[in-house]
């Protein structure tokens, strides 16, 4: 039997969850589908980076954040389907079809893209036999800060990402060393500031070229780079890569049905409506005029593809949710934290 869905979003990051709650908000019948094993989208790549630029919240652990986000998109019990990859969505009169990797069918009166840019998986470091080190000391991403304490750090990237780690990594390592192949770095000026205030070495004009393992171990001792024609031996305890990520779009269309594009984005109206008509759309994944590639512009994108996906479905229907401090979904939660306030004085 087919199970009809008002709303399906498709991507369960910090657009598609927002999405999820306020759908529910608005008393619509809503699934997420995710493409990764768990909720939180590109947030848990950087789980000990710090978020200071959400309105409302002082600076706060992603993790932390991560975990609340997905509280909060659950709120009114979405069904939620992990592992599956969308690969295409048809139209049949008033019902999309929407088709996952694994032969799934999912059916709903509307659709939300909210996959941002697409499956990401990091650019590995192409150099012989380093695939053997990523279960020791070679990292594409910073699981835990304290794992690298006392420790040599060698950081290969020049852009934001690198950086950011870089400053955070100069607190807790005994050394941080960064290489680019570039002659400038393309990061944030005032975090490029830090490294150089703070005494980190920064190689310009070099790449790595080969990993030497420490004798007795599977571990990396050293590696060699190359700048401006030279070759350099480092003497480190670990690497970390940052050379950006590769990007697989999730969604294909049938025929007639695909949303028009600028580049690498759908181009979308600030109501979240694309060119197809029941498909709407939040997060990185849009271009409009004044569009913000932020967590707060999530958000707000979110809001407006689900309010034009309920005027889609019900013309009657109004522009906007209730504000929730006025919303009777909200009533029994509201008593029950006061009691819970109430309980604790």
């Amino acid at each position: 039997m087919k199970e009809l869905f008002d709303i399906t979003i498709i991507g369960g990051g910090p657009a598609g969850l927002y999405s999820a709650f306020y759908s529910g908000l608005r008393g619509m019948k809503t699934k997420i589908i995710e493409s990764q094993g768990m909720l939180g989208g590109k947030v848990r790549i950087y789980p000990e980076k710090r978020i200071w630029d959400v309105g409302g919240l002082q600076p706060v652990l992603a993790q932390e954040f991560c975990e609340n986000l997905i509280e909060q998109g659950l709120t009114f019990n979405p069904t939620v389907c992990l592992n599956q990859k969308v690969e295409r969505i048809d139209k049949d009169g008033d019902l999309f079809i929407i088709t996952a990797g694994d032969g799934t069918h999912h059916y709903s009166k509307a659709v939300i893209l909210a996959n941002g840019s697409g499956i990401i998986s990091p650019q590995k470091l192409e150099v012989e036999g380093a695939h053997k080190y990523e279960l020791s000391n070679l990292h594409y991403t910073v699981g835990r800060l304290e794992r690298f304490r006392g420790r040599h750090v060698l950081i290969s990237g020049g852009g934001n990402t690198a950086i950011d780690w870089a400053v955070e990594l100069m607190y807790v390592a005994k050394s941080v060393t960064l290489v680019y192949r570039k002659e400038e770095l393309s990061a944030h000026e005032a975090q490029v500031e830090k490294l150089q205030q703070n005494g980190v070495n920064i190689i310009l004009n070099a790449k790595i070229t080969s990993l030497q393992p420490k004798e007795g171990t599977d571990c990396i001792g050293a590696v060699l780079i190359n700048v401006n024609g030279k070759n350099q031996i480092l003497e480190i305890d670990d690497v970390l890569i940052n050379h950006g990520y590769n990007r697989e779009s999730s969604v294909s269309f049938a025929p007639d049905m695909e949303p028009t594009k600028q580049g690498d984005y759908y181009e979308c109206t600030g109501r979240g409506t694309l060119s197809t008509e029941g498909i709407f759309a939040a997060g990185d994944n849009i271009a409009y005029d004044g569009k913000v590639y932020l967590l707060l512009g999530a958000f707000q994108d979110a809001v407006n593809a689900v309010n034009s996906a309920k005027q889609y479905i019900d013309p009657s229907a109004h522009p906007s949710g209730m504000v929730s401090s006025h919303n009777e979904v909200f009533k029994t939660r509201n008593e029950q934290i006061l009691k819970e306030r109430l309980g604790s004085c």
